[in-house]
């Protein structure tokens, strides 16, 4: 449930994404999974790539401002209210979702949900605990 996160800090200027797009693609690093927050200065690009401790290598020689963090990885039912159960299961234990992203995973029609706490293997054990998986997909990470 716990997996790798690659947090990009890009100037908001044009082709900064691509460049970051054709440095994964040029190293054979895959996308999974992305999110991208902007302010008139600068983006934040967060993503799950199938690898990424290279990932955060190859950013970095190429002078690109990247942070590995860790984020859970959980999937949920794709329909009206899916997240909702695990979003109801760390509120009533008291632990903040400090940002999320999602996608629907192709193979499982499940979505996948990407979620940043404060106490990562805290909320991990109480998502267990209440019966919510973790995100199935191969290749989601090292």
């Amino acid at each position: 449930m716990i997996t790798k996160q690659l947090s990009v800090f890009l100037e908001n200027e044009t082709a900064r994404l691509c460049a970051v797009a054709d440095t994964l693609a040029k190293n054979h690093i895959n996308i999974r999974a992305l999110s991208l927050a902007d302010t008139a200065e600068f983006g934040i690009l967060r993503l799950i790539v199938d690898q990424p401790e290279k990932g955060r290598e190859v950013l970095a020689n190429e002078g690109i401002v990247v942070r590995l963090t860790n984020v859970l990885a959980l999937s949920a039912q794709d329909a009206p209210g899916g997240a909702l159960g695990a979003l109801r299961v760390l509120a009533e234990s008291g632990i903040n979702v400090e940002y999320m992203y999602a996608y629907v995973a192709k193979v499982s029609g499940k979505a996948i949900m990407i979620v940043q706490v404060e106490d990562m293997e805290v909320a991990e054990e109480i998502l267990r605990r209440h019966g919510f998986d973790e995100a199935d997909f191969a290749g989601f990470g090292d």
